[in-house]
């Protein structure tokens, strides 16, 4: 799914935040695969601020979890990249320079294509110097995601240390509460290809042969799962 603004999607002027995109653009969505299409079960595999919306949209529309198989974040953190002082630094740098600009450039928020505006990501710099998920009219997400019960795999990766470190993964993924729920973090120390950036981790020649084919796997096992327990069994 492609937000608003980006790629071919509709051009708006008119500003918007993530709820904007969780509770129109995304809903949208599902109801066009569901409704119209007549698809019975997904698989979501997310890019950083795609985990986020995806997260939001469920909170809010929680009769669309049962339809989802598995949920996969690439680089996906909302509240926890400021718990290190040097990053706390960053984000509240990045926070005062975007809001100047105007925009976050694309590169600083991972993508070669498309930049954000000052409006999107402030909800972003300001969970994260908060330190908690807090909505429009002071809806508390964080309090509410652990309703997600969907099995997740996070990935996360030592080269991507600003927006999406480790610890903040690990806490994103820890307030779902939910222990089928798996992190794999990737670096060179670790043995793997290399460190991998925000964009790399999901756009890359490495990412494709060390990565991807685990996230395949994680995808066909919980399909396979689902299938099983959707099998009636027999009574005596």
């Amino acid at each position: 799914m492609e937000w608003r603004n980006h790629g071919e999607s509709s051009k708006v002027k008119h500003e918007f935040n993530f709820e904007t995109i969780a509770k129109y653009d995304l809903k949208s969505t599902f109801e066009f695969l569901f409704n119209n299409q007549n698809v019975t079960n997904i698989d979501c595999l997310t890019h950083s601020g795609g985990g986020i919306i995806l997260t939001m949209f469920l909170i809010n529309n929680p009769t669309y979890n049962s339809k989802i198989n598995s949920i996969t974040l690439f680089g996906v953190q909302a509240f926890g990249a400021g718990d290190k002082l040097s990053n706390r630094i960053k984000i509240l740098l990045s926070k005062h320079l975007t809001s100047l600009l105007g925009e976050v450039p694309s590169k600083t928020v991972g993508s070669t294509e498309h930049s954000e505006s000052y409006y999107t990501m402030k909800q972003w710099f300001n969970w994260n110097l908060n330190n908690n998920f807090i909505g429009e009219n002071g809806f508390d997400y964080l309090k509410r995601m652990n309703k997600i019960n969907i099995p997740i795999l996070s990935i996360c990766a030592q080269g991507d240390n600003f927006i999406a470190p480790k610890e903040g993964c690990e806490k994103f993924l820890k307030a779902f509460e939910n222990e089928e729920n798996k992190l794999l973090f990737y670096s060179k120390k670790n043995g793997n290809l290399e460190n991998y950036n925000h964009s790399r981790i999901l756009k890359s020649k490495n990412s494709k042969k060390e990565i991807w084919p685990i996230v395949e796997n994680w995808i066909s096992n919980k399909r396979l799962l689902r299938t099983a327990c959707a099998i009636p069994t027999s009574q005596a």
